[in-house]
């Protein structure tokens, strides 16, 4: 299950991304939408970046969590704004923010793996039929 908490004021369809977190894992997802200065304020916290980012992964099986996978926090602005360059809708770049943030949350990470994460999201991409993932588009 996808558990939403919608802090801003846009109107998100909830539907595809339950559909895509029951697919991808068995076990329960939270997913926070926020604006720039929360997500800039978590980067910097946990990352230590003081810019905000378009998605963050916050894993729980290090803590011992049965039923929950972990925690992934969208910023509402930047993927509005990835939407645009990218030609494609806000749903869409929803679902693949919260792809990609799932695999974080599997395990995976684009940034020390070769190449597997950008395999699995790929697939996983072409499974629902969404545009290019974030790790192609960013080479």
């Amino acid at each position: 299950m996808l558990e939403i908490d919608n802090q801003t004021s846009i109107d998100i369809k909830t539907d595809f991304l339950q559909d895509i977190a029951k697919e991808m894992s068995f076990k329960d997802i939270e997913l926070l939408i926020v604006q720039k200065d929360f997500i800039q304020e978590l980067n910097k916290t946990y990352r230590n970046q003081d810019k905000p980012t378009d998605v963050l992964s916050f894993p729980l099986q290090d803590m011992g969590a049965d039923t929950l996978l972990g925690s992934i926090v969208i910023c509402i602005e930047i993927a509005q704004q990835q939407a645009q360059t990218y030609h494609h809708t806000l749903q869409e770049e929803i679902a693949l923010l919260l792809i990609h943030g799932i695999l974080h949350l599997l395990g995976f990470d684009h940034e020390k793996d070769n190449g597997e994460h950008r395999e699995v999201e790929q697939k996983w991409i072409h499974h629902f039929k969404l545009p290019e993932s974030l790790i192609v588009r960013n080479q």
